[in-house]
């Protein structure tokens, strides 16, 4: 019977072997340490350096790897103040200690210096690293972003596209590369890196922008437009991108979306007086390419209001201010071609009172001027007469009454009157003293519009 008492007892021995063994492994697998366990090793291990690093100092004040070990302490507790400190004196030991890594020594410097904020202090760390080795990505990429920083933009891409080789996809690297490249006009390469920075880095609307203007100097307006609406109600880049959008129609002469785009644009607050100088200018284009002169008279006045100076703003209201009260001179200046033909023939038609003028021919040779070849009969004399009619109320030359000149002579006309909106200069009024042709300016072309058939009037501002 005494195999019953052996039994139990090595069933014992058995489970007491293995609760031993299970406390063994606990203590051993890192799962199972409790943080506040690891807090205190890390402060156990903390205050072992400190201490082991103080009684090599206290021997020898230059201890190379007592200042190794504060130095690396403090580096990894973000301590950089104190790092950048005693990784400097590593720096100095680093010529008469070869067993020092003088290359991360030198790079963690640099990178101490970078949190401070010490950039030039930095600068020349990370070029004595990069002398040592060049192939590093910390290196590369922090020199080029201090290049950048600098505005080195020639200097920071070659950087830059070092740091890549290591890193492809590093969403920094590529974002101040095709900020970079940008700045430099390579505008493919710009583009390139600017995508793989946003694949990284979605929500960055700054390289958003970069990108859709990258896109307008590729001529893929598109593409540009897309980013460029999609950032329309940015509250920091809505107002520029906005003005973009609504060139981009300008261009395209889709004026009322250009219109839209620069009416979201200054809804923005806090708008730069540089851009919403620039918005308002061009709404005033777009609305004068709309025909709405009183709206663009309207905002001409507010941007004087603002810049007196502002491009040429003081001359465009002298020019239109007038336009808008005079229905006759907005349809010379500002109509459709037809329309504008239509009223050239009938100020030619009622020029000489009392006359039976006929006309003969019609040549528009572009959007300058119109001619008229008529052929006049009046009870005292008939002849053939070319009329030129000038759609411009600026000065006209010399060289526009030579080529009229010409003109008259192949058609055999008897003379000529040339008509603008605008006056002659002196040299042209010197070309015709001896010539048949007969000079109407914008006073006397008043006169003529009065002896037309009353138009509707115009909307004055």
């Amino acid at each position: 019977m005494e195999w019953f008492i052996y039994i139990p007892l090595a069933v014992l021995v058995v489970i007491a072997l293995f609760i031993a063994l299970r406390i063994v492994f606990k203590r051993d697998d890192p799962q199972g340490v409790s943080k506040k366990s690891k807090k205190k090793v890390k402060a156990k291990d903390r205050q072992t350096i400190l201490k082991e690093a103080g009684r090599r100092l206290a021997q020898n004040p230059k201890d190379p790897q007592a200042i190794q070990m504060l130095a690396d302490l403090h580096y990894r507790e973000q301590a950089y103040e104190n790092a950048l400190k005693q990784y400097l004196l590593l720096i100095e030991l680093c010529a008469t200690n070869p067993h020092l890594d003088e290359f991360t020594v030198t790079l963690r410097h640099a990178l101490s210096a970078m949190q401070l904020k010490k950039f030039d202090v930095a600068y020349r760390s990370l070029m004595i690293a990069r002398t040592l080795k060049d192939d590093n990505f910390e290196v590369n990429y922090n020199l080029g972003y201090l290049e950048f920083m600098r505005k080195n933009f020639q200097k920071a891409v070659p950087y830059l596209q070092k740091a890549r080789l290591f890193e492809p996809e590093h969403s920094q690297t590529n974002r101040f590369l095709g900020h970079s490249l940008f700045r430099l006009k390579k505008f493919k390469d710009a583009a390139l890196a600017l995508r793989r920075s946003l694949d990284q880095a979605p929500d960055d609307k700054e390289s958003l922008y970069i990108l859709a203007q990258t896109y307008f100097h590729l001529s893929q307006n598109d593409l540009s437009l897309k980013i460029f609406n999609h950032l329309r109600t940015d509250p920091n880049l809505g107002a520029r991108a906005s003005l973009f959008s609504g060139t981009i129609e300008m261009k395209s002469k889709n004026y009322a979306k250009a219109i839209e785009n620069f009416e979201i644009g200054l809804r923005h607050e806090n708008t730069q007086d540089e851009i919403l100088l620039e918005l308002k200018y061009r709404l005033a284009a777009a609305n004068l390419a709309q025909n709405d002169i009183g709206q663009a008279i309207h905002l001409w006045r507010e941007i004087k209001e603002l810049n007196p100076k502002y491009k040429d703003v003081q001359e465009q209201l002298n020019k239109y201010k007038e336009i808008n009260t005079n229905r006759n001179l907005q349809l010379y200046l500002m109509s459709s071609t037809s329309e504008f033909v239509t009223i050239c023939r009938k100020l030619a038609t009622s020029y000489f009172s009392k006359a039976n003028t006929k006309i003969l021919n019609i040549a528009l040779p572009g959007n300058e001027y119109v001619d008229l070849f008529t052929e006049v009969h009046t009870r005292q004399w008939e002849d053939l007469v070319l009329f030129r009619f000038i759609r411009s109320n600026g000065q006209s030359g010399e060289l526009m009454l030579r080529e009229m000149y010409s003109r008259i002579k192949e058609l055999k006309a008897g003379r000529g009157i040339c008509i603008t909106a605008g006056d002659f200069s002196e040299s042209a009024r010197a070309f015709v003293e001896a010539r048949l042709i007969d000079l109407v300016e914008k006073e006397e072309l008043f006169k003529l519009f009065s002896r037309l058939p009353s138009q509707p009037p115009a909307v004055a501002s």
